[in-house]
């Protein structure tokens, strides 16, 4: 045993912080948000390699894991993100490097601005937002066709089926490529460019779900397709889908920002609801669980690829029918997407371990262990699940040994971030279950601090260290504070999570202020079209006997919109979603 135990350690040393050569091409779009940036330095700061964005934004460079690259422009702020075994593509948004601003009076115009057109984008069905800002149709150059939301049927299947179906006035499929009626590079066979979500596609992206398009539209003249360039000489149809274009609802309330006093204004769970996507829908619309079973067979003929669906449906027979041996054949027969993608093996550990179901999190959980042994996180997540599973020496164990790698000089020691959360966890662990831990004869030479907390502690965890949020803690006297996790707002913090390898923070809720406490949820992407997952572990009376915990996980889809997300109804309350 003490052999194996010795092997066990000795590969982990030898693999942590030793970043495999995992060379591969890194590409994306750089941008302000809403137009593209080009000449943009994009470089490899461990070899000086670098590269410049096109006219386009575009980028392609070659970099290995746990290299870090650098996005420079004049004017703008200096842009730096670590490269992990799963980054594949990077479309960081580069904001003004602005020290000051003196303060300027706009005189009032007849002319609507891009934000009044914003303002209005949820309220009229004839604004279109595109990759370089907003166009109103009532203001627009040249006629805009339009499709909406409640003009899609889930019949057509995908959207070139759509397209097909002469819904979009003017555009026609020609030998399977998408052209557009009318536009003077049709002669000349140059087919439509997508742009969904600000993103531009040559192809047409067959993978956008039809339940999640908020507004399709056609652009097709010069005068509005010139900002694409040449690309565009054969017009542009262009999506907007519900997770990535959710425009504000009005003006910032700046007494609001000074008082910070709530409004109730995030949105419920009935709101999401109606922003789940089509297939989503469809399923939880199933009146019993063989009639979902047949539902689930219909919409995997065009879903099976997507790992995100497989999540949700994985979840919706575990929890709403009971079913989690449902759920586990949907994921066993659809595991390719998973295998050695760890930001998606975590997301299926979250949801593993909301439902209870502590065995398979385990299970799940040494996967991206193999995966990313170099990554502080591991050590945590493995600690925390073995303490589930009620292997609390194995979990102890975990902890002693990432204690061990700092102290050898193999791991970097970390006392502002990651290294007070394993504090803490380690000793909870020793002074609640030090029975479990360490023989009865040795209990009293064991030195266990005081716990120097005690009411209710959230730990916040997300799946990938691209994602970007806010997160609103609002007071029982409705005031709140807000932490911002985005490279704009908090870029060194982001860089130590890379570094050190971890994406957790912990809220600390004292009695001192009782009654109820709101934790709201602002999306603010991962550089990619893709959801993030954020798991939130509540633990009531922490640091008594009576200490207990719920999980509860949140796909982060919608983007900038302040979503509710747990309720806190006192320290011996309950966690609500």
């Amino acid at each position: 045993m003490k052999k194996n135990m010795f092997l066990l350690v000795c590969a982990i040393v030898s693999s942590v912080f030793v970043w495999g050569q995992d060379e591969r091409m890194i590409s994306g779009t750089v941008s302000d948000g809403n137009s593209p940036i080009s000449n943009v330095q994009i470089a490899v700061l461990e070899n000086g390699e670098s590269v410049f964005s096109n006219t386009d934004g575009k980028y392609t460079i070659v970099a290995d894991t746990g290299d870090v690259l650098t996005y420079t422009y004049m004017g703008m702020k200096t842009i730096t993100i670590r490269v992990e075994d799963v980054t594949r593509i990077l479309n960081p948004i580069m904001i003004l490097d602005v020290n000051e601003l003196d303060e300027v009076v706009v005189e009032s115009s007849k002319r609507l601005s891009q934000k009044n057109i914003e303002e209005q984008y949820t309220v009229r069905e004839n604004i279109i937002k595109t990759a370089y800002g907003y166009i109103d149709a009532e203001r627009s150059s040249g006629r805009i066709g339009f499709i909406q939301e409640d003009d899609i049927t889930f019949a057509a299947g995908n959207i070139l089926n759509l397209i097909a179906t002469g819904r979009l006035q003017g555009v026609q499929i020609i030998d399977g490529g998408v052209f557009i009626r009318g536009i003077s590079s049709i002669e000349n066979r140059r087919p439509a460019v997508f742009d969904v979500d600000g993103q531009i596609f040559t192809q047409i992206p067959m993978w956008v779900d039809l339940g999640n398009i908020k507004r399709i539209a056609v652009l097709n003249n010069l005068a509005m397709t010139t900002q694409y360039g040449t690309i565009a000489s054969g017009g542009v149809i262009v999506i907007n889908t519900l997770a990535g274009n959710i425009a504000k609802k009005g003006i910032v309330d700046q007494a609001k920002l000074r008082n910070n006093f709530y409004k109730d204004d995030a949105l419920d769970s009935e709101g999401r609801k109606n922003n789940w996507p089509a297939y989503k829908k469809q399923l939880y619309a199933s009146t019993s669980v063989e009639t979902a079973q047949i539902t689930f067979k219909e919409l995997a003929v065009t879903h099976s690829n997507s790992p995100y669906f497989l999540l949700d449906a994985q979840a919706y027979f575990t929890e709403e029918w009971d079913r989690a041996d449902l759920g586990e054949e949907i994921i066993a027969n659809h595991f390719t997407p998973y295998t050695e993608n760890s930001v998606l093996l975590k997301a299926l550990s979250y949801q593993y371990q909301e439902q209870g179901q502590y065995e398979k999190a385990n299970a799940t959980y040494k996967e991206v262990f193999l995966l990313r042994p170099n990554y502080a996180q591991s050590y945590l997540d493995m600690a925390r699940s073995y303490r589930e599973i009620g292997s609390t020496i194995k979990s102890a164990s975990l902890h002693a040994r990432y204690g061990y790698l700092q102290e050898q000089g193999f791991m970097e020691i970390d006392t502002a971030g990651l290294g007070s959360i394993m504090d803490r966890e380690f000793n909870n662990l020793l002074a609640l279950e030090k029975d479990a831990v360490v023989e009865k004869g040795k209990r009293n030479k064991l030195f266990v601090a005081k716990e120097d907390f005690e009411g209710t502690r959230v730990v916040f965890e997300w799946n990938d260290g691209e994602a970007e949020f806010e997160l609103q803690f609002v007071n029982p006297g409705k005031q709140y504070h807000t932490w911002k996790h985005s490279l704009a707002d908090n870029a060194a913090l982001i860089a130590r999570e890379k570094n050190f390898g971890y994406n957790t923070m912990e809220q600390l809720i004292d009695g001192s202020l009782p009654g109820n406490w709101r934790v709201n949820v602002t999306y603010l992407g991962n550089k990619s079209l893709t959801p993030s997952y954020l798991k939130a572990t509540v633990y009531h009376n922490y640091g008594t006997r009576a200490q207990r915990k719920e999980v509860k996980v949140f796909k982060m889809s919608l983007k900038n919109v302040n979503q509710e997300l747990l309720t806190l109804r006192s320290a011996m309350g309950v966690a609500s979603k």
